[in-house]
């Protein structure tokens, strides 16, 4: 009952952070622009580069908080370099477009005027895109979840008679929502105190990711309980019994596994390319919580579904004799 409680806090906690939090929103999550700008003599530096699109966004900032990132790159093998900026998606479409044409035409002239730089090409996209993202992923981890329920529905159909094959299946579904919504809480708050981690199509493809693994730690303990049930059940142990003994047959195994992969994952976050950082944390936050999750939530939930259900050992018909299917 205590893994229960603390589910409880943390997922309460995790949906009052998605609700209500300010999100960390990464450029494609925003309004944003990317400026291509192509020259003849490489006579300044990157840094120079920055600093000058830096400047130019304080004085767009200073009506407000207007731009939120500014990130500058060369494109490899070419006289080129791009100025990707996000946009605030807290101001009108109206308003926003008029500030991304003001950072533009200031760009293209401090560049022009300094190292006679000229504007190639330019890319806008609107704030509109976020809705898309947004719509499209809350479809995806739906039809994800959705998609995965009913393939364990079906896998673990006839384990024990009076036990549906559904009761895996809704636990599934608990389970990786309870995964998915504490996982990103989490990072979100983390967000909100380094404004590197941010949310970005990266974070949607870790929470898919999440999925994944989540699941695959839950269907070994749940096969361990249908072979157990199948084996001992009628042979002197009850349904909790059962349930206790597959965990400790299987906790190990997800344990060592989970800290393999925590390991990793931690090595990447260090180590590892920042652009990557956001995907990273989210999928080290999502493994420690589908191991508790698989571990402390699922077999708990299913015990509880069937505590007071009257269980009978299952017998397939094709072991069945000639005399018993013609009753059959």
């Amino acid at each position: 009952m205590i893994f229960f409680m603390i589910s409880w806090i943390f997922a309460i906690f995790s949906l009052a952070m998605i609700v209500f939090w300010t999100l960390n929103l990464g450029i494609d999550m925003t309004g944003w622009t990317q400026s291509e700008f192509s020259y003849t003599n490489y006579n300044f530096s990157l840094d120079e580069v920055s600093q000058e699109a830096d400047t130019i966004k304080g004085h767009i900032n200073i009506k407000g908080e207007i731009i939120n990132t500014v990130n500058v790159y060369k494109i490899t093998g070419e006289n080129t370099f791009v100025v990707e900026t996000g946009f605030s998606s807290n101001i009108s479409e109206k308003e926003l477009e008029a500030f991304k044409i003001e950072y533009r035409n200031e760009l293209e002239s401090y560049y022009k005027d300094i190292w006679d730089i000229e504007l190639s090409k330019y890319t806008n996209i609107g704030a509109s895109f976020w809705d898309y993202i947004r719509s499209t992923a809350k479809l995806t981890l739906f039809i994800a979840i959705l998609g995965i329920a009913l393939y364990i529905a079906y896998t673990f159909s006839g384990t024990v008679s009076w036990i549906s094959s559904m009761s895996f299946a809704i636990i599934t579904i608990i389970t990786l929502f309870h995964d998915v919504i504490i996982s990103s809480g989490l990072y979100i708050l983390v967000s909100s105190f380094y404004p590197q981690f941010q949310i970005d199509t990266f974070f949607i493809t870790a929470l898919l990711t999440i999925l994944w693994y989540s699941i695959n730690d839950t269907i070994v303990i749940f096969d361990r309980i249908r072979s157990n049930l199948q084996e001992f059940w009628g042979k002197g142990k009850n349904l909790q019994e059962i349930i206790e003994l597959s965990v400790d047959e299987s906790m190990t195994r997800s344990i060592y596994t989970s800290l393999t992969l925590v390991f990793v994952l931690v090595c990447i976050l260090v180590l590892g390319p920042e652009s990557i950082g956001w995907f990273t944390l989210t999928m080290l936050f999502g493994t420690i919580i589908g191991t508790f999750s698989s571990i402390f939530i699922a077999s708990p939930l299913l015990y509880e579904f069937h505590k007071n259900t009257k269980l009978s050992e299952y017998i397939k018909k094709e072991a069945l004799s000639e005399e018993q299917k013609m009753v059959v």
